[in-house]
């Protein structure tokens, strides 16, 4: 069972709990819909879809659908089938610059690196070692400084110059 389907069960059997307690009167329907953690209105909207169609009303019907912005199945085979016959001993990145200008091919390049490597036609690259991570940037003219001010003890206020009672005039 996936991750969004066990969240939710348990967000109906939550649910369910919850909307007993209020109709026993023991939470207000703001109160129940506080530890649901949805507003007011919400919670009206489930508690009326829940008495018109029971549980299967408050499932998310999304789940189980294919997106519509997936990547057709023909274009995928098509993709790795040119791959293994043809560009074999490109890289993921000439092999999509060849697929966009011969093949027309429209589908973004991480797509198709991601593709190739859950398919096993190239490797993930190595991480990068530590010498190579990027650090910080070097500040330059104009750049904000986020500097802390200095400790100071307990029990006492910055000096401040020019205010009266601080030395000031």
């Amino acid at each position: 069972m996936r991750r969004t389907e066990v969240l939710q069960g348990i967000r109906l059997m939550r649910f369910e709990e919850i909307l007993e307690r209020t109709r026993s009167r023991e939470l207000s329907q703001e109160e129940a819909a506080s530890a649901l953690g949805m507003s007011e209105r919400t919670f009206r909207r489930w508690r009326k879809r829940h008495d018109a169609d029971g549980a299967e009303g408050l499932y998310d019907r999304r789940l189980g659908k294919v997106s519509s912005r997936r990547v057709p199945v023909d274009t995928v085979m098509k993709a790795l089938e040119l791959f293994d016959t043809r560009y074999f001993d490109f890289t993921a990145k000439h092999f999509w610059d060849k697929l966009k200008s011969e093949h027309g091919f429209k589908p973004s390049y991480n797509w198709l690196r991601l593709s190739l490597q859950a398919n096993g036609r190239i490797a993930k690259a190595p991480r990068r070692g530590a010498h190579r991570r990027k650090r910080p940037r070097r500040a330059l003219p104009g750049m904000m400084l986020h500097q802390s001010p200095p400790p100071r003890r307990r029990g006492t206020a910055p000096a401040m110059s020019g205010w009266p009672g601080n030395g000031g005039t």
